[in-house]
């Protein structure tokens, strides 16, 4: 990866100073019907903290995501992104259901990348990086090529500014992805089983530029990933969710060496006997 550019929003605004969590869930709930995915789930993450969020399939991670990104919407309880409410707004003393304006300002803090690569087939790997920049930033295209083409540069595609994703391996096109993710200079990093769409071949160059992302920016970044070994090198902090819950949590080496419950134990088992 080449020599990253400047992500940050400015000198002026660096995020929670005062030691405010990056991110905040307070007893957040969502239902889909009878069924109840999270319950009441408390989380803080720091400033640039790097959480990996593993667990069964079912037990809410993605929709923690989902619901940052606003995706989804919550049955309950407040999240908060850079000590303000997500999906509400202050009104006095009272939060009330957020408007347009504050959506749009509040999502601009938060990027993702998804399991499958959404890039728009029709542009090129610069165009794709450019469209929300200027369309939601309002960057003038110069600016905006300037930036996609840095970025596209930091992920190692400097030679693939006008390739088309057809013409891109899916471990490129993964890339291109996180790229204009960045483009938005969010404060917070979204990784949604990235690697998951992927040959096993192509899980290191894409895994690999997400390692050298988090020690080159101050992001604070979370990864929902059923890859263990990376989990465990690259997190701060491991979440094992289990039936809408957080189970288990603790720094990474010390979560995989020495796992608490049995639960933790006996996915860390079926995890490592699948690989």
């Amino acid at each position: 990866m080449n020599s990253p550019p400047d992500l940050a929003h400015g000198p002026t605004d660096s995020p929670c100073a005062d030691g405010t969590p990056m991110v905040r869930f307070a007893e957040v709930t969502k239902r889909y019907g009878p069924l109840t995915v999270l319950d009441r789930l408390d989380l803080d993450i720091a400033a640039n903290e790097k959480v990996a969020i593993i667990g069964p399939s079912g037990s809410g991670k993605t929709t923690v995501l989902r619901m940052l990104m606003t995706l989804e919407t919550i049955d309950g309880g407040v999240i908060e992104v850079n000590g303000e409410p997500l999906t509400h707004m202050r009104r006095g003393q009272v939060l009330v259901p957020a408007d347009a304006a504050h959506l749009r300002r509040m999502r601009a803090q938060v990027g993702m990348v998804f399991q499958q690569f959404n890039l728009f087939p029709h542009m090129s790997a610069l165009k794709n990086c450019m469209q929300a920049p200027m369309t939601v930033l309002g960057l003038g295209a110069d600016e905006a090529r300037e930036r996609a083409g840095e970025l596209l540069r930091m992920v190692g595609l400097g030679d693939k500014l006008d390739h088309y994703p057809a013409q891109l391996s899916g471990g490129q096109q993964q890339r291109v992805a996180i790229a204009r993710a960045l483009a938005m200079r969010p404060r917070v990093m979204l990784f949604d089983e990235v690697t998951s769409a992927l040959d096993p071949e192509l899980c290191g160059e894409v895994l690999n530029v997400i390692r050298e992302l988090g020690q080159a920016h101050d992001l604070t970044m979370l990864m929902v990933t059923h890859q263990m070994g990376f989990a465990r090198e690259f997190a701060d902090r491991v979440c094992f969710f289990d039936q809408g819950r957080i189970a288990e949590q603790g720094p990474a080496q010390a979560f995989f060496e020495n796992p608490q419950s049995e639960r933790t134990r006996q996915f860390l088992r079926a995890v490592m006997d699948a690989v």
